[in-house]
């Protein structure tokens, strides 16, 4: 069964800033040894509870225009004022390896992934339960100012309007419980008969068993 190899997953989860895909995406990874997180560029400060090469590889505008214009991303997008890509090296790399990949992206990079990979892709759309909880969970970061807080609470209404461009929706209403929902999504995707390469040798090997009995 040497020859029968699985093509990775690319699993996007995608939410309004503080909705909790962020949370959902570590639980995910960390549980799972075969898959990991991608690690985007950005232009945006590092924030104090961060890790440049872990959490993001953090550059200047100049670094990542030209990445962009070499076509060394597969998706890029502006958020709140900042620059964010993925570079598409490593994303293939992993894929052809029988890696899964895990995509903590907006709406904009969901939608450019789909245009030159949507084959790879199984997406997600998490919602919060209110946004009353989605103020809260803002204010309990304590890494935002109040105008900022304001300003993703007016965005979320944009980034809500996609959520049918999604293949699946999950209501975080409690953090375990939608770790549950995307870990039994990523699990169906993985047993998809088109991510197996070598599938129709293998079933004809098996025919061939059955003649020669």
């Amino acid at each position: 069964m040497a020859d029968l190899a699985r093509r990775g997953v690319m699993l996007v989860l995608a939410s309004p800033s503080g909705a909790g895909k962020s949370s959902i995406s570590r639980a995910l990874f960390e549980g799972d040894p075969n898959i990991s997180l991608s690690v985007s560029v950005t232009t945006r400060e590092k924030r104090s509870d961060e890790i440049d090469h872990r959490d993001y590889h953090f550059i200047d505008i100049p670094t990542f225009e030209k990445m962009r214009t070499g076509g060394e991303l597969l998706e890029s997008a502006e958020v709140h004022g900042n620059f964010y890509g993925t570079p598409r090296a490593h994303v293939e790399e992993k894929l052809s390896q029988g890696r899964d990949i895990l995509f903590d992206i907006d709406f904009q990079g969901t939608l450019q992934l789909l245009e030159s990979a949507s084959a790879d892709m199984v997406t997600i759309f998490i919602l919060p339960p209110s946004i009353r909880e989605l103020r809260k969970r803002l204010e309990r970061r304590a890494q935002d100012s109040k105008s900022t807080i304001e300003r993703r609470l007016r965005n979320a209404r944009i980034e809500m309007e996609h959520f049918a461009e999604y293949d699946y929706v999950v209501i975080n209403r409690d953090l375990q419980e939608s770790v549950g929902k995307v870990r039994t999504i990523l699990g169906a995707a993985r047993l998809a008969r088109s991510r197996y390469r070598g599938l129709p040798g293998f079933v004809r090997r098996l025919q061939k068993q059955i003649d020669a009995a």
